[in-house]
């Protein structure tokens, strides 16, 4: 503990140098972490990826982002990581305990992701607004146990603020959620906006819609 609260407070390239050296983070000289508390088990950052201030991720297998890759300040991201000795889980010999961003994917500010099972997302997916939750895991109350699923959020996706998408969850490539929406259940359709609680399909989105055709992740 006393080295993550020394490194936390270290100059970036003193910081970068010591979470590649001691933690055996793989960090991309092009990418950068601001004043945040960023200690997976694993970590590996592209090119041009970041993290900003006041983001705290503990408690998890890995963190894999791809290049342009970006996550904002004030996000809380957690987990049960599968290296411990507990009861919880264990029932779930293949769970993955990761969140992995695919290139230019971006996830903005104030966010909660439940990492216990993997989230995946798509690259240049959004993940917009702010105070959402995705939450991989809760208890079965037929088995009365703690039980997790994965989350899937496709590629060229538009998530929009103060959602909650649950574990088994699929948001389907070049598709919208819309905002305060309830997500509970894998979807197929793509070029679709979904909405509602729970969300349901609700209309066609035009294939010549620019944001689902970019080249850059940063939308102007």
């Amino acid at each position: 503990m006393f080295l993550k609260i020394i490194t936390f407070l270290l100059p970036w390239v003193i910081k970068r140098w010591v979470l590649e050296n001691a933690f055996g983070y793989k960090i991309h000289k092009t990418a950068h972490i601001g004043l945040a508390w960023i200690y997976p088990n694993k970590l590996i950052m592209a090119a041009g990826t970041k993290i900003d201030h006041f983001t705290i991720a503990i408690n998890l297998d890995k963190i894999v982002m791809e290049k342009k890759a970006n996550i904002g300040r004030g996000n809380w991201i957690t987990g049960f990581p599968t290296n411990v000795s507990s009861l919880h889980f264990k029932h779930q010999c293949g769970r993955k305990a990761e969140l992995r961003m695919g290139e230019s994917a971006a996830i903005t500010k104030n966010h909660h992701l439940d990492c216990t099972n993997l989230i995946e997302i798509g690259r240049f997916a959004t993940i917009a607004g702010y105070n959402s939750q995705f939450l991989t895991h809760s208890i079965d109350v037929v088995e009365s146990c703690q039980d997790s699923v994965p989350i899937y959020i496709g590629e060229y996706t538009f998530v929009g603020t103060n959602v909650v998408v649950l574990g088994g969850a699929n948001l389907p490539a070049r598709s919208i959620l819309g905002a305060k929406s309830l997500l509970n259940k894998s979807f197929k359709n793509e070029w679709t906006l979904y909405g509602g609680v729970p969300a349901k399909e609700i209309s066609e989105i035009s294939s010549n819609a620019k944001y689902f055709n970019r080249q850059d992740g940063f939308v102007y």
